[in-house]
């Protein structure tokens, strides 16, 4: 359920801030304790980076599901966390945190979304994140049409002759995908060491050596071209030499640089751009605000959704006493409890 703007404040046990795969099963996890939630999310879908930069990337870790997509993934806990009604407020970004004299937060959006919340859960991945660009002068009017730092329709390069910058997972993953749909591709990289996965450097200077594929060492150093069109590149190798690349498209995946935006200025506790909380709760510095998944930080982090599920688990018990505090939360289970089953809108099942 989407929410307009209002001019009243709404308030509400739990306001969310991120709407990835972590801040959905946040949802869940307040839910099965009966704390109804708002999300907020910069961007104007679910799903976060999740969708937004990966929707068919293939996932292989999450428990008891051998593969799913990144949209597949949201899609289904989408399903999941149906039964609490989650009230999502989306192309926002909050703007403001202020602690209230009775304890709770004043928080608004950018659109004038006012919240009087008892907790919030910080769930913004990275944060607000942004693809670094490209430097070449001129060359950002082709952003949309014929340069792209994101893929959401793989089948739109079919055919094309491509050119990706990187040397990451996201510049191997896409290159090894397009290979073979595209016309051609070509990937250019800065130098001949990559930070992508071991077996996607071997496959891909396997299909190089196959002539499927070809991989030019150098940097993107100017444009030309025909009919307002980007019609080619041009690329100055190690050797300092500038040559002419011919292409259709060029996609560049130099990675997210994150910024952590107004959420820096609300007095939490920040260590190399990310929330400092224990392991207990995962609480911040500030009773009352937690923070889960990419964005928080503590001895042994791993940045792994299997993680973040987790850390929204203890969260959620961690936020229970501020918003029920004369009652005792006791620990129950799905595949038991009448009153959880009751809560998911399912029947109990009879056991003999």
């Amino acid at each position: 359920m989407n929410a307009q703007t209002n001019i009243h404040p709404i308030e509400t046990d739990a306001v969310i801030v991120g709407a990835g795969p972590v801040g959905l099963f946040q949802v869940f996890e307040l839910g099965l304790l009966e704390i109804k939630a708002h999300v907020i999310d910069s961007l104007i879908s679910v799903g976060g980076q999740c969708v937004e930069l990966y929707p068919d990337k293939p996932i292989y870790d999450i428990p008891a599901v051998p593969v799913c997509t990144g949209q597949e993934l949201t899609d289904n806990l989408l399903k999941q966390i149906e039964p609490f009604e989650p009230t999502f407020h989306l192309g926002q970004e909050v703007t403001l945190v202020q602690k209230r004299e009775d304890g709770r937060f004043d928080l608004q959006t950018s659109t004038g979304t006012q919240f009087i919340t008892k907790t919030i859960f910080i769930a913004a991945g990275v944060g607000s994140f942004q693809p670094r660009t490209i430097k070449v002068d001129g060359i950002e009017v082709f952003e949309g049409t014929q340069l792209f730092y994101r893929v959401k329709d793989p089948a739109r390069f079919a055919g094309r002759n491509i050119v990706i910058c990187g040397g990451g997972d996201s510049a191997l993953d896409w290159a090894l995908n397009l290979q073979g749909k595209a016309e051609s591709v070509i990937l250019l990289h800065r130098r001949d060491d990559f930070r992508a996965a071991p077996a996607s450097v071997a496959k891909m200077k396997e299909l190089c050596e196959a002539y499927e594929m070809q991989l030019v060492i150098g940097q993107v150093s100017g444009f030309e071209t025909k009919d307002d069109k980007l019609s080619e590149i041009k690329v100055t190798g190690a050797d300092g030499v500038t040559r002419r690349m011919p292409l259709d498209d060029l996609l560049v995946f130099f990675g997210l640089s994150p910024k952590l935006g107004p959420i820096a200025e609300w007095g939490l506790e920040i260590e190399r751009k990310q929330l400092a909380v224990d392991t207990e709760k995962f609480e911040t510095n500030i009773p009352g605000i937690f923070a889960v998944g990419d964005i928080n930080t503590y001895p042994g982090k791993k940045k792994l959704i299997l993680s973040g599920f987790h850390e929204a688990a203890l969260a959620a018990f961690g936020a229970a006493p501020y918003i029920f505090p004369e009652k005792k939360i006791h620990m129950q289970y799905t595949t038991t409890s009448p009153k959880l089953h009751k809560i998911l809108g399912v029947d109990s099942p009879v056991f003999d």
